[in-house]
C-alpha cells in the first residue's frame, strides 16, 4: 500500500457516538507508552500525524484516520496507565469495548506488545478480549530495535507463549526507528482492503489510481497486462498464418492439372523419339 493521503476525520470521546463508516477499519490497541503513535506515524509516513509523548496515556479518544480514502486507521485509547485514575481507566475500558463490540466496518484488530517484556495482565486480558469479540488479534512486537538480533526469537517466543498464540496467529516484529516490520503491516491491511466482503470488490486498475499497489506491484500487473496481451496476440498470428499457408481443393485441382500436362507432353516427345 502506498499512502497518498491522510486525515485524522473523527474524534470520538467516552460521550461519544461512533460514526457509522462506509469503508473498512482496522484498529489498533496497546498498553500505554507501548509505541502505538510513532508505530502509526511510521506507517502513514506523517510525522506528528499520532502525538507521540513520554507521558503514558497520550492518546485517551478513539482517532478514526481517513487513509486514501479507502479506509479508517483507528487509534484506540491506550491501557494499563498505572497513575491513572480508576474512573478514568474504566471509562477508557467501556470506551474500547463499546468500538469493538458495535463496529460494523472493523475487520481486524492489531495488538501491540512491547518485544522487550513479557506480555502483562492487561495484555493478556486484551488478547482474551479481543478474541471474545470475534477477531484474531494481529500481535506487533515493538520497538525491536532497543534488542540484539540474537535476542529477538526468544523474547518473541515468550509472547507466543504467554498469549498462548496458536501456529496459524500472526506476529510481525516491529521498529518505529529502522521501520522493520512496516511493509508486512502494509500487507496485512492490504489483504483485508481486497477481501472485504461488505465493499464492491475493486479491481487492479481501481486499486493503482487509489494507491493501494506497491511499485513493485503496479509494475508486476503491467506486466502480466503485457504477457496477456502477447499470448491473446498468438493465436491471431496463427490463425492468419494458416489461411495464407492453406491448400484449398482449387489449388490441389490445378497442380494435378499441370502435372497431366506435363505428363502429356513428356509422352508426346516419347512418342516423336520412337516414330525416328
Amino acid at each position: 500500500m502506498v499512502i497518498k493521503s491522510v486525515e485524522l476525520e473523527t474524534v470520538c470521546g467516552i460521550t461519544s457516538v461512533l460514526p457509522e463508516n462506509e469503508l473498512f477499519e482496522v484498529a489498533f490497541a496497546g498498553k500505554s507508552n507501548v509505541g502505538k503513535s510513532s508505530m502509526i506515524n511510521t506507517i502513514l509516513n506523517r510525522k506528528g500525524m499520532a502525538r507521540i509523548s513520554s507521558q503514558p496515556g497520550k492518546t485517551q479518544t478513539i482517532n478514526f484516520y481517513n487513509i486514501n480514502n479507502i479506509g479508517y486507521l483507528v487509534d484506540l485509547p491506550g491501557y494499563g496507565y498505572a497513575t491513572a485514575c480508576e474512573e478514568i481507566k474504566a471509562q477508557w475500558g467501556i470506551m474500547i469495548e463499546n468500538y469493538l463490540h458495535n463496529s460494523k466496518k472493523l475487520q481486524a484488530v492489531f495488538l501491540l506488545i512491547d518485544i522487550r517484556h513479557e506480555p502483562s495482565e492487561n495484555d493478556c486480558m486484551m488478547y482474551d478480549w479481543i478474541l471474545h469479540q470475534g477477531y484474531r488479534p494481529i500481535i506487533i512486537a515493538t520497538k525491536a530495535d532497543k534488542l540484539k538480533n540474537s535476542q529477538i526469537n526468544s523474547h518473541v517466543s515468550r509472547i507466543k507463549q504467554t498469549l498462548n498464540m496458536g501456529a496459524e496467529d500472526l506476529l510481525i516484529v516491529f521498529s518505529s526507528m529502522s521501520k522493520a516490520g512496516k511493509d508486512e503491516i502494509l500487507n496485512v491491511i492490504d489483504n483485508y482492503i481486497l477481501r472485504n466482503e461488505d465493499q464492491t470488490p475493486m479491481t487492479k486498475e481501481q486499486l493503482i489510481e487509489k494507491g493501494v499497489l506497491t511499485a513493485r506491484q503496479v509494475e508486476d500487473y503491467k506486466e502480466e497486462q503485457r504477457r496477456k496481451n502477447g499470448e491473446a496476440n498468438k493465436p491471431a498470428k496463427k490463425a492468419r498464418w494458416k489461411s495464407v499457408g492453406k491448400e484449398t481443393k482449387a489449388d490441389r485441382k490445378k497442380k494435378e492439372q499441370s502435372k497431366a500436362k506435363k505428363k502429356a507432353v513428356v509422352r508426346k516427345q516419347k512418342n516423336k523419339m520412337k516414330h525416328r
